[in-house]
């Protein structure tokens, strides 16, 4: 199964959750906001594909903190304690495409690579 993780009003987790639907494809919805972020699941991303992709700097959320608080994700560790107080510093979409593939953020062309390798 895949699984799309973020927050529902996030345009970039729109534009995911439109390509797949326009693909007929099933997912789950996982609402950081309704359902929360599981530290075991955000420190296994961050195994995966780096604690530095998946902080959002780039986002509101991380232009509100202060530069004290900024400063302190200097590791893996400090990073997801960070984005596990603010959910919304996870960059969004992430998306587990059954085991197969993890991808972080939309760009259409990452999307086609991981359904090629979810794909039997």
């Amino acid at each position: 199964m895949i699984t799309v993780y973020g927050i529902p009003n996030c345009d970039s987790v729109k534009k995911a959750r439109e390509w797949l639907a326009q693909r007929g494809l099933d997912y789950a919805f996982h609402d950081f906001k309704k359902s929360g972020l599981p530290p075991m699941l955000l420190a296994q991303w961050a195994g995966t594909v780096g604690w530095e992709r998946l902080l959002n700097r780039q986002g509101l959320t991380w232009r509100k903190l202060d530069a004290a608080t900024q400063a302190t994700a200097v590791d893996a560790a400090s990073a997801c304690a960070l984005m596990q107080a603010h959910s919304s510093l996870v960059k969004r979409p992430v998306v587990d495409w059954d085991g197969a593939a993890l991808t972080v953020g939309w760009q259409s062309a990452s999307f086609e690579a991981a359904l090629a390798k979810a794909l039997p």
